[in-house]
């Protein structure tokens, strides 16, 4: 069982780069069969510029200094963003841990400071435990036609949800 109380999240920070790929492709690839590349996910090699801009932003839990989980908002316009990138390492998921409602909670937390009214996902149909997720922290599944034309749908995505702020 990893040691919880160690776990810190923190805005992503460019030597925090190598960590979130690493974390990410594995889950990916390995856990989940995914055959995709760095190549294919651009964004992962430009974290700063892709996330850290308008009103998104990006984050990283850490266990001392490995990296066990990620979270991404990006801004898409309109008050609207995209959650994108969230991955927790399997040795920390789970109520006892907790990383991934914490990341969640910070990136809601911060969009409602942000002015976001909005933020939409997509995931793919394997990741059942996400959806269950997503689900019970607000979020509601939409069909792909009603996201907004600025939503950055990925090649591997075939679910969709949204998270509307009340107000």
């Amino acid at each position: 069982m990893p040691d919880t109380s160690a776990v810190t999240l923190s805005r992503f920070e460019p030597d925090d780069g190598p960590g979130v790929i690493s974390l990410i492709l594995s889950i990916q690839r390995d856990e989940f069969g995914i055959p995709i590349t760095l190549e294919q996910q651009p964004d992962l090699a430009a974290i700063p510029t892709f996330y850290q801009s308008g009103r998104g932003d990006f984050w990283v839990a850490k266990s001392g200094e490995l990296i066990v989980g990620t979270v991404g908002l990006k801004d898409i316009g309109n008050a609207q963003a995209a959650l994108r990138k969230m991955f927790v390492s399997v040795n920390f998921r789970g109520p006892q841990v907790a990383v991934a409602p914490r990341l969640l909670s910070l990136l809601l937390a911060e969009a409602q400071k942000r002015g976001i009214t909005e933020i939409f996902l997509g995931t793919t149909d394997k990741f059942v435990a996400a959806h269950r997720f997503y689900e019970k922290h607000g979020f509601s599944e939409i069909s792909k036609e009603s996201l907004p034309n600025s939503f950055p749908v990925m090649p591997v995505d075939t679910k969709f949800y949204v998270f509307r702020f009340p107000g």
